[in-house]
């Protein structure tokens, strides 16, 4: 599988890019191509612009000014996800990202009738994410109903295929996690990505 690994993380030297790392090992040693993408690396504006906004229903939608990543999109079979979640959300960078590249188009179009839309990312047949918390695991989970979780699942992965394999591993308490802990997660996310198939 084409895999596009996603770094959504602005150090780094960060927990994050060593997730990415690991996830991009495992990958690669189970034969899959990797593109990675770090959204800060590659400077990333995730503004969405006023154009894009007066144009959001224009056939086509003018996608130009993202055109190079929405096509690394276009061409993933799969998509994995590496970010922290900060105030129980996406970091405003990968927020961007979705604002801009999961637009008309790319990730789906507009029904011509009106109202609903019709996914077009159906080449992308796994999404995985990778992601780390401030939070304790019951906080997350039972106080907040995990949104991160939920957003990623019912919406993003619906613009995705019916069949997608979808998969969510998180280090909870990140602030307080150990060495031991943050190598036996990173340990989890090699398992987990060597499997991919």
């Amino acid at each position: 599988m084409r895999i596009l690994l996603l770094l959504a993380h602005p150090l780094p030297e960060s927990f994050a890019a060593s997730v990415a790392r690991t996830a991009r090992e495992a990958l690669e040693a189970s034969g899959h191509i990797v593109d990675l993408l770090d959204l800060y690396a590659e400077d990333f504006d995730p503004r969405l612009s006023e154009a894009e906004r007066r144009g959001y229903f224009d056939v086509p939608y003018d996608t130009s000014a993202v055109a190079g990543i929405a096509d690394r999109v276009k061409a993933a079979d799969g998509l994995v996800l590496v970010f922290p979640q900060w105030w129980f959300n996406f970091p405003a960078i990968l927020k961007g990202f979705f604002d801009r590249i999961f637009a008309p188009g790319v990730a789906f179009t507009h029904d011509a009738a009106g109202g609903r839309i019709v996914p077009e990312l159906t080449n992308i047949r796994l999404l995985y994410a990778l992601t780390t918390t401030g939070s304790p695991w019951w906080l997350v989970h039972l106080y907040m109903g995990n949104p991160v979780r939920r957003l990623l699942k019912r919406r993003i992965a619906n613009f995705c295929s019916k069949k997608l394999v979808f998969r969510m591993l998180s280090l909870h308490d990140m602030d307080r996690a150990t060495e031991v802990k943050r190598k036996a997660h990173l340990e989890r996310v090699r398992k987990a990505l060597i499997a991919v198939v």
